[in-house]
C-alpha cells in the first residue's frame, strides 16, 4: 500500500542545501508511488509561539492561562485556531513525518519549535495514559533530517560539542518517541555549508540512496512503557537486575550510571 509522507520544512530559502534534501525525499520517495505533502513553515509564515490566541473563542482561564490544558479542551471542543488544525489534520493522514531543518543551537529552528509546541496537543498528541511506547502515534514513523554547521568529529564523544547521541536525544525521546512515533535513524548531513560541492553532491546521492529503502528501515530502540512501575516510573527491578551487569546503560537517558551506548540514537540496532 502506498504510504503517505509529510515533510516538515524550516528553512528560508529555496536555494539552501535543506531544499535540495526536501526536494530529493519528494522525488524519490513520489517516484515509489508514495503521497507526498510539504509544510514549508516560512512560506506559511507558521507563528511559533504557543499564545492564547491559538484557541477560538474565551479561555477557560484568562488570569492563570495554562496552555496545555486550555489547548486539551479546545482540541475536544474543535476550537483550536486554523492553522493547527490544518496541521494536525495532516499529521493524522500520514504514515511517516520527515523533519527537514538545519540545526539551531544543538536543536531545531524557532519555527519548527512552534510547530512542535503548537500542532503536539495535549490530548490530539499524548495523554498521560498513551505516551512512549504506547503513544498514539505508535503506526506512523517519523525522523530528522538536518544540517549542521559543524563537522562530524565535533559532535564526537572526544569532541568540543559532545557526542551527537546525547543532543538527539531530547528531541528523538523526548518528542518524537514521547508521542509514540516509531523513530527512523536520522539522516546527518555534516557541515554542507564548509563541504567541497563534490562532497554536498555525494551526501545527496547517499540520501537518495537512503530513501530507496527508507519504509522498510527498522527504528531505533527505545524501553518499552511497561519496563517501568506505573507509581514513580522507575525502571522495575527486574529490568534493571537483568541490564547490571552489562557494560553499557540501557540508552542515552537511561545509562544506569554506566557508559552511553554507542550510536543508540544514531543507527537502529545500537
Amino acid at each position: 500500500m502506498a504510504k503517505k509522507v509529510l515533510i516538515i520544512y524550516a528553512h528560508q530559502s529555496s536555494g539552501s542545501f535543506n531544499a535540495a534534501a526536501k526536494n530529493a525525499a519528494v522525488e524519490v520517495l513520489t517516484a515509489q508511488g508514495c503521497t507526498l505533502e510539504v509544510s514549508d513553515l516560512y512560506a506559511m509564515g507558521f507563528k511559533a509561539s504557543a499564545t492564547a490566541e491559538d484557541i477560538k473563542g474565551e479561555v477557560t482561564n484568562a488570569e492563570n492561562f495554562c496552555y496545555m490544558k486550555e489547548t486539551k479542551l479546545a482540541w475536544e471542543q474543535g476550537k483550536l485556531s486554523d492553522d493547527i488544525t490544518k496541521e494536525q489534520s495532516k499529521l493524522t493522514e500520514a504514515d511517516l513525518v520527515i523533519f527537514q531543518f538545519p540545526m539551531y543551537w544543538f536543536g531545531v529552528p524557532a519555527i519548527l519549535k512552534g510547530w512542535i509546541d503548537r500542532v503536539l496537543t495535549n490530548g490530539f498528541a499524548f495523554s498521560q495514559e498513551k505516551r512512549y511506547s504506547q503513544g498514539i502515534f505508535k503506526d506512523k514513523m517519523a525522523m530528522l533530517s538536518f544540517t549542521t554547521g559543524s563537522l562530524e568529529s565535533m559532535f564526537s564523544p572526544t569532541g568540543i560539542n559532545g557526542d551527537m547521541n546525547v543532543t538527539l536525544w531530547p528531541l528523538q525521546n523526548g518528542i518524537l518517541h514521547y508521542c509514540g512515533f516509531q523513530v527512523l535513524a536520522p539522516q546527518i548531513f555534516w557541515a554542507p555549508a564548509s563541504a567541497a560541492a563534490e562532497d554536498r553532491k555525494s551526501m545527496l546521492e547517499s540520501w537518495r540512496t537512503r530513501l530507496q529503502g527508507l519504509l522498510e528501515e527498522k527504528p531505533l530502540s527505545f524501553i518499552p512503557l511497561d519496563c517501568f512501575d506505573e507509581k514513580a516510573f522507575q525502571l522495575k527491578p527486574d529490568v534493571h537486575k537483568k541490564h547490571a551487569s552489562k557494560e553499557f546503560g540501557l540508552t542515552v537517558g537511561i545509562h544506569l550510571n554506566k557508559p552511553l551506548p554507542p550510536h543508540s540514537q544514531m543507527k537502529a540496532g545500537c
